[in-house]
């Protein structure tokens, strides 16, 4: 049985109550992107779930509504970031980021089993809340529709990669592409397969 999210959580905290959630962690290419969300309980938009649950096309038009309705915001960790922080750590200084573009909240609900530290406010993990609640639902909607933008932007600066289809994710054809093009500047080199890469080609050329 499919459940839905709601807006228990919210309405159990009171005050100004944000979801955040990310989209990013696995790809072997390009930033991680976080987003919070806070909700006008008089104004949710109709139809916010888990963004994989969604088309691209819903998701489009949910953020639209979002961005006139709600509070958004985004926040990023660069490849070099994530190399050099791990994803772990990078994800959280996404996070951080994000809430720092609203208006400070009352208290915060993330999606998973582990909370960034050093948050400016009271926050709960929630694992997959992003089919649990309303405001991290919507933030997945967010995150996802503005990672993926980049990546298409990327995908035209770096063509061969397929990341306006794949937005990066380890795929069978980025895979091949990496094989066949080579690293690119915006691959995470901390990643396995782009490090295996990087490490047989010096092998070989030294």
């Amino acid at each position: 049985m499919i459940t839905l999210p709601d807006f228990s959580h919210e309405i159990r905290l009171g005050g100004r109550v944000a979801g955040i959630d990310e989209v990013g962690r696995g790809p072997l290419a390009g930033p991680v992107t976080a987003a919070v969300v806070v909700l006008d309980p008089a104004a949710i938009p109709a139809g916010l779930n888990d963004s994989k649950r969604l088309s691209a096309r819903r998701r489009d038009a949910l953020l639209a509504l979002l961005v006139d309705r709600a509070e958004v915001s985004l926040g990023w960790a660069s490849v070099e970031e994530i190399d050099r922080l791990n994803i772990r750590n990078a994800t959280f200084l996404a996070m951080t980021r994000a809430l720092a573009g609203l208006a400070p909240v009352d208290h915060a609900l993330i999606d998973g089993n582990a909370l960034p530290p050093d948050l400016p406010c009271p926050a709960t993990a929630i694992v997959k809340g992003d089919s649990k609640s309303l405001s991290i639902a919507a933030a997945s909607i967010a995150a996802k529709v503005g990672r993926d933008a980049h990546m298409m932007a990327l995908s035209r600066q770096f063509p061969g990669y397929g990341w306006e289809r794949n937005a990066g994710y380890p795929t069978a054809a980025h895979k091949q592409a990496l094989l066949d093009i080579g690293v690119s500047p915006h691959h995470r080199r901390s990643f396995k397969p782009v490090h295996n890469i990087l490490y047989q080609d010096k092998s070989i050329t030294s």
